[in-house]
């Protein structure tokens, strides 16, 4: 059995890697929503990411329907949403990772990967926050901010709230860079 280890390099814990073409942003420990060993979100490499915090009392909480919606559009293709609860803005997400898992499975059957309740904006932001922001120049300003990262992970493009996972703006740019992916397998 092999086992992974978490290396601390300064206060940032990293998870190694065996996938050698994983980009550097996303090169990230990832705790899923309901435990478990972290995995990394290198795990996700080759795909076209969309990350997105979430909250379950938001007047944007309803977007989760439509996150689902893109979701099972697009994964078999190469894309993957990866959701990442968070209590930062409005203390909209008071609760624990067991009953936001169930709210957003009973409420708008979520399939996509959740990471843990975590901070995404501030000194205690998620590494990957952290890289997306310096990469975008856009921290989140609410729940449902959205990152799409590109197959390469060499591009990164920030979406405010306002922004619906159906909108014609995000599915266009979704479906141009599944495209350059598929083009390069």
């Amino acid at each position: 059995m092999v086992r992974r280890v978490l290396l601390l390099i300064g206060s940032l814990w990293l998870l190694p890697t065996a996938h050698a073409a994983c980009p550097a942003l996303l090169q990230q420990p990832f705790q899923p929503l309901l435990g478990g060993e972290a995995q990394s979100m290198c795990r996700f490499a080759g795909q076209v990411v969309l990350v997105v915090n979430t909250a379950s009392r938001c007047a944007f909480t309803p977007q989760y329907e439509g996150l689902e919606a893109l979701y099972r559009r697009y994964k078999a293709r190469g894309f993957v949403i990866v959701g990442f609860p968070s209590n930062d803005f409005g203390a909209q997400e008071p609760g624990t990772n067991h009953k936001i898992a169930d709210f957003c499975e009973t409420t708008y059957g979520v399939d996509f990967p959740l990471q843990a309740k975590t901070p995404v904006t501030g000194p205690d932001a998620h590494p990957l926050y952290q890289a997306l922001q310096a990469r975008t120049g856009v921290a989140p300003g609410w729940n449902f901010h959205k990152y799409l990262i590109d197959a390469t992970g060499g591009q990164v493009v920030s979406f405010p709230s306002e922004v619906r996972p159906r909108s014609r703006q995000l599915t266009d740019l979704i479906e141009r860079w599944l495209a350059a992916r598929d083009a390069t397998q």
